[in-house]
């Protein structure tokens, strides 16, 4: 079995974050979140996978200035484009006949609806739900500033590490442990951690747990 390392693992903060991110984030005693980094387009930050009936969709929360450097913590989501309305009908049409959407369905809606101002309120209310219905620890500390892991110990990175531009097949750090999809007759591994909530519901914990247990030793770098 992997043993947790004694590090503080640093993360970045996800939209609807993947399987993955939580199956690292079991690997450590402690989690800091970094709201205090660069924004990284393109990345986990502000879009998440899920499984249509016949592809893999993107949903991607749109940002005022999205081009433009600046801090994570500063980030503003932008409520002129709709994309809440094409989010909650995709997610619908995804998860509505998954045994457990109408289990955990009304308190996503509701987070995504309270239309928070700043993209890190909405991450880190949806992670904090995600993680009690995980049944994972719900304790976690955010960063007071930009966390340099040449100058400070007892740190390991983790930002990043899990990235949508190394596609959704495991990269040899991360395996999978299959489960049963709404849709498609081949499982599509590190998809939203909604994927998993709706399709197992009490039994997501157990899936994170042995897909930990296909992990290497080694904890990522």
């Amino acid at each position: 079995m992997t043993q947790k390392n004694q590090d503080t693992l640093v993360l970045d903060l996800q939209y609807f974050p993947c399987i993955a991110y939580f199956v690292q984030w079991l690997k450590y005693p402690k989690v800091c979140i970094d709201i205090h980094e660069n924004y990284e387009k393109q990345s986990y930050r502000n879009r998440c996978y899920i499984m249509l009936a016949n592809k893999v969709a993107c949903l991607s929360v749109p940002v005022v200035k999205g081009n433009r450097k600046q801090l994570y913590k500063d980030l503003q989501i932008d409520y002129d484009q709709k994309w809440l309305v094409q989010h909650w009908r995709s997610i619908s049409s995804a998860y509505g006949k998954a045994p457990f959407y109408e289990y955990f369905a009304d308190d996503f809606h509701n987070i995504l609806h309270k239309k928070p101002c700043y993209l890190v309120d909405l991450n880190l209310e949806l992670l904090t739900k995600c993680l009690k219905l995980l049944k994972m620890p719900e304790s976690f500390d955010l960063s007071n500033n930009y966390i340099n892991l040449n100058h400070t110990e007892g740190f390991r990175e983790g930002r990043s590490a899990i990235h949508p531009k190394k596609g959704f097949q495991p990269d040899g750090q991360y395996g999978t442990f299959n489960y049963a999809q709404v849709f498609g007759k081949q499982f599509v591994p590190n998809l939203s951690v909604l994927d998993l909530l709706f399709c197992e519901g009490p039994n997501a914990g157990f899936i994170l747990q042995k897909t930990l247990e296909m992990q290497p030793d080694t904890a990522p770098e």
